[in-house]
């Protein structure tokens, strides 16, 4: 979890909190500072209601969309730097610099025993929409036909970390994988659950890396770990979302004054808490107001107008869900 940051400090009990309930929420529509993330995923929520199996269409759309980007990695940068970005794809590789055998069929072939023995494990949906963006994705690596964008092995390594990381993201948010060796992971931690499905993975990429050094080179074999980090940092990115809000908490005595000032100058909703503080053992409200990045300063002034011994902190959310944001829509 991220650091918070803290504002003059309340003289007691503005550390510890217990007994947390929720008290009252107002809510209100974002202000003109709502993020272009935040404006494209009202147009989908304003969609939804309007096309049938939304969920599903846009699932599928993500999955396409991450195997086209995710495919052009590999003739732009990996395959003419004999980067191995681990798992099968990455074996495939080591398989096409012994054998010269396709990446995106030999990677297939791999794949579907694995989808065979994974079915009766995963559910019919997640195993379908997984089985097309294999294929897909296999499709893409050998017919997507590119120059390559640079034979500098770093840059390579880097930049196709970050294609790949992008497409594989988009891929996992349409609800599928690429890999059957997802589904063998899964598995094995279902009988042994001290391996988790993590370091399952882990050990695969390590197995593919250590071939890869040991057939196409060391320094390969160490930029495909350099791989390997860029794409599952990306990944991470492109599935918790491109818009970074802020989760603001407030615990004055002049709580009214610093809701009102919110509501009527920011346009912006505020949930009270009541907490007790472990010192003093007195309740107190703590006000909540999430808010894009750039409207945080406003709301330092406001609280710093109100009480300068305001204590206040600051937290990461990546992602808000509800009215004045994105709503919570289910899948169908």
């Amino acid at each position: 979890m991220p650091e918070p940051e803290c504002h003059a400090p309340y003289r007691q009990g503005a550390g510890a909190f217990a007994g947390h309930r929720l008290k009252e929420r107002r809510v209100r529509a974002a202000g003109p500072a709502a993020s272009l993330w935040e404006v494209s995923m009202t147009l989908q929520d304003k969609i939804r209601g309007r096309v049938p199996h939304f969920d599903s269409v846009m699932a599928y759309t993500q999955i396409v969309l991450g195997c086209i980007i995710g495919g052009m990695a590999y003739p732009l940068f990996l395959v003419p730097n004999s980067i191995a970005p681990g798992g099968l794809s990455g074996l495939a590789m080591v398989l096409n610099h012994l054998f010269h055998w396709p990446v995106g069929l030999t990677s297939l072939l791999m794949n579907i025993p694995l989808f065979l023995v994974g079915y009766k494990a995963m559910g019919r949906v997640f195993v379908w929409r997984s089985l097309v963006a294999t294929v897909l994705f296999s499709l893409a690596i050998d017919l997507i036909k590119l120059p390559a964008m640079t034979v500098d092995p770093l840059l390579g390594t880097l930049y196709g970390g970050l294609l790949l990381g992008v497409g594989l993201g988009l891929i996992l948010r349409g609800g599928a994988t690429t890999g059957g060796t997802d589904m063998i992971a899964r598995m094995v931690h279902s009988k042994l659950p001290f391996i988790t499905v993590g370091v399952f993975l882990l050990m695969i990429d390590c197995v593919v890396v250590l071939l890869a050094g040991v057939v196409m080179g060391t320094s390969e074999g160490l930029y495909a770990l350099i791989c390997i980090f860029v794409s599952s940092k990306v990944i991470d990115m492109v599935l918790a979302g491109f818009s970074s809000n802020k989760a603001c908490f407030i615990i004055t005595p002049k709580w009214e004054e610093v809701t009102r000032h919110i509501l009527s100058d920011m346009d912006r909703g505020v949930t009270q808490l009541t907490a007790r503080g472990a010192y003093s053992g007195e309740e107190r409200p703590v006000v909540l107001c999430v808010t894009s990045p750039q409207e945080v300063a406003r709301l330092k002034d406001i609280v710093r107008e109100a009480d300068e011994q305001a204590f206040m902190f600051v937290t990461e959310a990546h992602e808000a869900l509800g009215e004045g944001f994105s709503k919570l829509a289910g899948g169908d």
